[in-house]
């Protein structure tokens, strides 16, 4: 039977969920010409969710037969998404509107897809990892094309849908086969089995886990299961980009350290080499291609591929610094993208928005502020000090260099070098040159966007050069990752 306790594990989901229910009620009485009531009201779900993380911090356990845990882990990523999820819908309030997709079910769709990623924080069974990946993925193919009958975004939409169902795939039968090699999907005893050699088939373990290393890989964009990022990105509403580049991308991660740091950690020798290339590859691969972008929005969706490959060095860590380094860059990478979101969402004309990195040509003479937050996003995103993407990338190339990882950190501050191109292209452009011609006026600024580009601009600012009160979170939760009697990483 179903207790108290069951319900403290997936507590912030839950919450996410059922107001995403309620919301799709209310919004049946909400005039179409108003729906920003739905918007408000679905921050106020999300800030219910975030006030929940306090109540529940300190605790680790289980529930539901050790399909979900609560522990400081979780809570942070918890607090991550929903904090995510808050600057989505004030960037959402105005944009959406001037693009005529100013639906309420955009509303609920994003709460639901936030409750999926918050599930996949909680799950430490295969089965609730795959469940909180589907929570995640369904909304999201609808959010990608809702800008309907926008052609690109439709196509976003079904490419995204079918690539994804794809990845679906391969996670559900790497599933499969762990099952079938240790005779459980619970990651605590598939850790144990496989630590006293109870396993009955190795074959089998090492293609389930590469299999469930494919499924994820695609939701974070690492290479080479990337190929549907730019295009996905580039169609979809640039809110939705926003949303997509950082809150997908922590949950995908999420789980990928629930999974191969606990659930497989015996095999650290294994699959760590492996990770280490992906890495690698991913980091290189997202890198030089985005040298050629012209269009920002593509250029920034290259930028997340490569951005995942920074992140993956920390994973290859595969040690208790690798974990702090990951949580730490998710943090610090998500207010850097949402802040060159939040601007390039700002800068649109009522009619639409230029997402050539021209456009952007003698920006710092017409909106200042605006030139300013999107350069201080572009060096955060190089990873130059004091912001918020130099302390991510210091700490996770301690990490790999901690794991003799050294070649690995090697790469990773060459192609940070390369990067400095195509970010500084962008400052360069906003600040050194003139407009090619007389620009269209502005969309009109109103408090939601105005609100997102201070917030995510003060916070890539103020990680950067206090580093020490998100590090302090992170490093509480990586104990208690390690303390919930999980194998040491």
């Amino acid at each position: 039977m179903m207790n108290l306790n069951d319900i403290y594990t997936i507590l912030p989901p839950l919450v996410l969920a059922g107001g995403a229910i309620v919301l799709l009620l209310v919004d049946l009485i909400v005039p179409r010409d108003n729906k920003a009531i739905t918007a408000w009201l679905a921050i106020v779900v999300f800030a219910a969710s975030l006030a929940t993380a306090p109540l529940l911090a300190g605790r680790n356990q289980t529930g539901f037969n050790n399909m979900t845990a609560v522990d400081d882990y979780a809570l942070f990523l918890d607090g991550l998404f929903a904090c995510i999820g808050i600057v989505t819908v004030l960037l959402t309030l105005r944009y959406n509107q001037e693009r005529g997709i100013m639906r309420g079910e955009f509303y609920p769709l994003l709460l639901f897809s936030t409750s999926g990623m918050m599930l996949m924080a909680h799950a430490v069974n295969l089965l609730t990892v795959f469940v909180g990946v589907e929570l995640l993925s369904i909304p999201l193919y609808i959010l990608c094309g809702i800008a309907r009958p926008r052609v690109d975004s439709e196509e976003s939409a079904m490419k995204y849908f079918l690539l994804g169902a794809f990845a679906s795939g391969f996670l559900v039968y790497g599933i499969a086969l762990i099952y079938g090699a240790t005779g459980t999907t619970q990651l605590s005893e598939i850790a144990r089995k496989i630590s006293v050699h109870e396993v009955s088939d190795n074959l089998l373990l090492y293609t389930g886990a590469g299999l469930i290393l494919v499924g994820l890989g695609f939701k974070v964009a690492a290479a080479p299961f990337h190929m549907w990022t730019p295009d996905v990105y580039e169609g979809a509403p640039t809110t939705v980009t926003a949303f997509m580049a950082t809150a997908t991308k922590a949950a995908g991660f999420a789980a990928l350290i629930r999974v191969f740091m606990f659930g497989l950690a015996p095999l650290l020798s294994t699959w760590q080499p492996i990770m280490a290339v992906i890495s690698a590859l991913t980091m290189i691969v997202g890198n030089v291609i985005a040298l050629s972008q012209t269009n920002l929005k593509r250029m920034l969706a290259y930028s997340s591929i490569a951005h995942a490959g920074y992140i993956l060095m920390g994973v290859a860590a595969g040690n208790a610094m690798g974990a702090t380094g990951v949580l730490f860059y998710l943090a610090s990478y998500a207010v850097t993208t949402l802040a060159a979101f939040a601007v390039m969402t700002s800068l649109g004309t009522v009619s639409g928005e230029d997402q050539s990195i021209e456009g952007y040509a003698g920006l710092f003479r017409r909106k200042p502020f605006m030139a300013i937050v999107m350069a201080l996003a572009m060096f955060s995103l190089t990873g130059v000090p004091p912001t918020a993407g130099f302390a991510g990338k210091y700490f996770l190339f301690q990490a790999a260099i901690s794991s003799n990882l050294v070649w690995l950190a090697v790469i990773g501050v060459l192609t940070s070098v390369i990067s400095a191109y195509f970010y500084l292209r962008v400052v360069v452009t906003m600040f050194m040159r003139e407009p090619a011609e007389q620009p269209q006026p502005l969309s009109v600024s109103n408090f939601g966007r105005s609100a997102a580009v201070v917030i995510t601009g003060a916070a890539t600012l103020a990680i950067g050069i206090l580093p020490s009160s998100l590090l302090g979170l992170v490093t509480e939760a990586v104990k208690a990752f390690a303390s919930a009697g999980h194998p040491p990483i």
